[in-house]
């Protein structure tokens, strides 16, 4: 049996927050392969429906590596927003 050549790295809810990763993992040279169920047979998604993302095996640890530096970012960001608005 052959190797699996990609991982699932993490499932996220909506197609927009799954390609900004998409792009950032690209950006550190990891290729990325989104998956998303349609909701019907007419290929409709929903905005917030779950996509998975794949990455080459060979690449998985760094990418759970690169998801939690982006992870924190966002929880940074999210902090200093509150702080402001106070």
């Amino acid at each position: 049996m052959d190797e699996m050549k990609y991982a699932n790295l993490t499932e996220v809810l909506g197609r927009w927050k799954a390609e900004i990763l998409e792009s950032f993992l690209e950006a550190e040279g990891i290729d990325v392969e989104l998956i998303q169920d349609s909701l019907s047979h007419t290929f409709y998604t929903h905005a917030f429906a779950p996509v998975q993302i794949f990455v080459p095996t060979e690449k998985l640890e760094q990418a759970h590596g690169l998801l939690k530096v982006f992870d924190e970012s966002f929880e940074n960001d999210d902090e200093e927003e509150e702080s402001e608005d106070d």
